[in-house]
């Protein structure tokens, strides 16, 4: 069920037991509740990774049901990235994908991992494990828009813009991107009091890693391979920042932040900044009661 970077990571913090019986949660296939959840969302999040081998977490919007079972181990997506989206190139052929459906309005998330397969009316997801995560975390917001499409034009670099490090300061989300050894794509959520998520250097940064479901699929990702990508959004505005590089899992306890169990630190390779691209514009949050 686990592969070994996961299952070293759950014996390293002691929690091997509590993973083992959460793990039977995990199914290939999709329950009707799942369906369910997933035909109510207007944005799901993927990670893959593209041409080159770097990992990326991009989101997708649509109305309600533009997610939705097709039969019992597929799911279809009625959209694809934007041009611009640096998961676009990825998406365009078969490819192994990581899907994380988050509700905060509910404090409601599932995870998906599967196959990518493009199609003419978007995508077609071969899932391969579809299972839910407990509410820790996460930030109660509401939509309160959906905007048209933005113009304005995209930036990349290689540093942290002074706009992009505003935004990190002030996340109380963002969204992980990780493989496995062999390619296999996660796509995870990460959330915590403003300032969580910190700015080491113009390419470096660094989050804590709070108790969660004890399974480490985030962390035994990174500790077999460290490629690595964050998305981090501006809920009010629409903006993205997405960000690949690679990740560094520290158990050094002088480095760990109250109700951490360790921390990670990712070093920054390429940034895309989407100005608007987002199409929902959130309210403000109600941060979870359970953060550190």
């Amino acid at each position: 069920m686990f592969h070994s970077g996961e299952l070293a990571v759950q014996q390293r913090l002691g929690q091997a037991e509590t993973a083992a019986h959460v793990g039977r949660s995990i199914r290939s296939q999709i329950p009707a509740v799942a369906a369910s959840f997933l035909a109510q969302q207007p944005m799901v999040v993927l990670s893959a990774a593209d041409p080159a081998g770097r990992l990326w977490c991009s989101p997708l919007t649509g109305p309600a049901g533009f997610v939705h079972a097709i039969d019992d181990v597929t799911i279809g997506i009625d959209t694809v990235p934007a041009a611009d989206d640096p998961l676009s190139a990825a998406l365009a052929g078969d490819v192994a994908v990581g899907i994380i459906a988050l509700e905060p309005q509910r404090r409601r998330r599932m995870r998906v991992n599967g196959t990518s397969t493009a199609r003419a009316d978007g995508l077609r997801i071969t899932t391969e494990q579809v299972y839910a995560n407990c509410p820790k975390y996460i930030s109660r917001r509401h939509i309160q828009e959906i905007a048209a499409a933005s113009i304005e034009p995209v930036w990349r670099g290689t540093e942290l813009t002074t706009a992009a490090v505003e935004m990190i300061g002030g996340a109380d989300t963002f969204f992980v991107a990780t493989a496995d050894a062999e390619g296999h794509a996660d796509a995870s959520h990460r959330g915590g009091n403003p300032g969580f998520l910190q700015v080491l250097s113009a390419n470096r940064l660094r989050w804590p890693d709070y108790r969660g479901n004890s399974m480490f699929m985030t962390l035994g990702n990174i500790a077999v391979q460290p490629r690595c990508g964050l998305l981090i959004a501006d809920w009010s505005t629409g903006a993205l920042l997405q960000l690949t590089g690679h990740a560094e899992i520290l158990w050094d306890t002088e480095t760990l932040t109250a109700g951490a169990q360790c921390a990670v630190d990712f070093t920054i390779e390429q940034i895309v900044e989407r100005p608007g691209a987002l199409a929902l514009r959130w309210g403000p949050s109600e941060l979870s009661p359970v953060n550190p």
